[in-house]
């Protein structure tokens, strides 16, 4: 107990000192974010080497040991992360990056508890959910928002299951994206970036593969599912609006709402799907339960993609972008 909070607190501290110092380094060396707010994109390495550095000194001197399940997956996070910090510096295509994570998820994936094909779907969830989380760090503060919910989340769920090693990770997780968070906040100094998101992502949806191994496939995909509404929302949301201004925290600003609101609410919206999952996990509430997370993740989506802009924000948007 007092290892996880000094751990966490660490976490917490040593990802909001490097966010601080690495922000400034990354302008002078160009690794900003492509647009026109040039933001720095070091935030995912302060986020992994403080999960990293701190789970690494636990395991290390046998204070908070992780297990080869949770080692295997740390390394597999950081060796994805490696990946978008290339993408972050170099342009790589969403198929390399999708590929590299797969590879890593097939290292992961416990397929003795699973069955091999129920464990190639997770593989292909775990890529969904990393892109996913990639794809979502396009507002301030969202990514991380999410990531800590989902992170908490998680790590009840590996509690329960007496998971010490990876509730200790995702305790971690949580606290270095809370100190990442400091600086991410609107208006953002630093931005995670695809490595940070792609390492979040990986490690949420592998932690969650590892929780529910041994379950039912059925009651796990509902679980799974609600663990991760504002992404699939989000993924499908872009689909069908067939462009990036399609995303949701782009749809709810054109709609009136600012940044720190957007965030607000879709970080209720993840806890809402998350705390549902929790439950089910816990045996609380029936399977059926997701079904009004599904509901309610499909009427955001149409809403939002029939929702009129009001004239005030489109005169606003006139000018920012004229």
């Amino acid at each position: 107990m007092l290892y996880g909070i000094a751990a966490a607190t660490s976490a917490l501290f040593l990802a909001a000192l490097l966010s601080a110092l690495l922000g400034p380094l990354a302008r002078r060396l160009g690794l900003v974010e492509r647009g026109r707010r040039g933001l720095p994109v070091v935030g995912g390495v302060a986020v992994v080497v403080a999960v990293a550095v701190v789970a690494g000194a636990g395991e290390w001197t046998g204070v908070a040991r992780l297990g080869g399940e949770v080692g295997r997956l740390l390394a597999g996070a950081v060796g994805v992360a490696l990946l978008g910090f290339v993408a972050d510096a170099r342009r790589v295509g969403a198929r390399v990056l999708g590929v590299g994570t797969a590879v890593a998820a097939v290292c992961v994936v416990p397929y003795a508890e699973t069955g091999v094909p129920a464990g190639i779907l997770a593989v292909g969830w775990i890529v969904f959910v990393a892109l996913g989380f990639r794809a979502l760090d396009h507002a301030d503060g969202l990514a991380g928002t999410v990531g800590v919910v989902t992170a908490f989340g998680v790590g009840v769920c590996a509690a329960v299951e007496v998971m010490d090693g990876l509730a200790v990770l995702l305790s971690v997780l949580a606290a270095a994206l809370t100190g990442f968070l400091m600086h991410n906040w609107h208006p953002a100094r630093v931005g995670l970036g695809s490595g940070g998101a792609l390492f979040t992502g990986f490690v949420l949806a592998a932690a969650a593969v590892l929780t529910r191994a041994g379950h039912g496939f059925g009651s796990s995909t509902a679980v799974l599912f609600a663990m991760t509404a504002v992404v699939a929302a989000d993924v499908l949301l872009v689909t069908l609006a067939r462009r990036r201004s399609g995303r949701l925290a782009h749809r709810l600003r054109r709609l009136g709402i600012t940044p720190r609101g957007v965030t607000v609410l879709l970080g209720a919206g993840a806890f809402s799907g998350v705390l549902v999952g929790v439950l089910v996990h816990l045996g609380w509430v029936a399977g059926s339960r997701v079904l009004w997370v599904v509901g309610g993740t499909l009427v955001v989506v149409l809403l939002l993609l029939r929702a009129p802009i009001p004239s005030q924000v489109r005169g606003r948007l006139r000018v920012r972008n004229g």
